[in-house]
């Protein structure tokens, strides 16, 4: 098993979500490190699926620090997009990170579509590489989703991407209106992470 292990992200939020999912899968402290740790280079994401550039990630961190490592990606479905934006949903509108241009274009783009056909979903893919005891890494993947419809104007000041204009199934207000806490109990990575660690947790068994 491993007491050390690296993510592929700067979020200290992440970090501390993290730590804790696997503290609970594994029933002991894990040292959780972040890419500002050990300074991990940027990765082009050119895969085409969540799970093909988590896995990018995780192989680049595993590769440069020699610990097992843990990436994730994510991004919004919209049935009526046929997926989309997809793998795309940070530089939707052709400025990487840019939120509001990003969720004002696809509310544009869905103005016409009726409430009853406005259904999305939060996708996400987590991976841990394990460079140890081995040429080739071993690799698990764990996936999650969040279902809900879109609004059509922004509400909420929590959260970030296009949480403002999505509301998760069985609520009536927006991902940006919950709390952290409460987010992170339904959310598509909290979901995939917890997988993940399980399976990890199996895995050690």
């Amino acid at each position: 098993m491993f007491d050390r292990i690296v993510i592929a992200t700067r979020n200290e939020g992440k970090r501390a979500e993290l730590d804790e999912i696997l503290r609970t899968a594994l029933n002991r402290p894990i040292t959780v490190l972040t890419a500002a740790d050990v300074d991990l280079p940027e990765v082009v994401e050119d895969g085409v699926t969540f799970a093909a550039n988590a896995e990018l990630k995780a192989r680049s961190a595993a590769a440069h620090t020699g610990l097992p490592a843990i990436a994730d990606d994510s991004g919004l479905a919209v049935e009526v997009l046929g997926g989309a934006p997809g793998i795309f949903s940070a530089r939707w509108s052709g400025r990487h990170g840019d939120d509001v241009a990003n969720y004002e274009l696809l509310l544009a783009q869905l103005a016409d579509v009726p409430d009853e056909h406005r259904q999305a979903a939060f996708r996400c893919a987590g991976v841990f590489v394990d460079p140890r005891g081995g040429t080739e890494p071993e690799v698990v993947l764990a996936e999650g989703q969040m279902r809900g419809r879109l609004g059509r104007e922004p509400v909420g000041e929590h959260g970030f991407g296009y949480d403002p204009i999505f509301y998760p199934d069985g609520y009536a207000v927006t991902t940006a209106q919950l709390s952290a806490e409460e987010k992170n109990a339904i959310s598509h990575r909290g979901q995939a992470l917890r997988a993940l660690a399980q399976k990890l947790a199996d895995r050690a068994d």
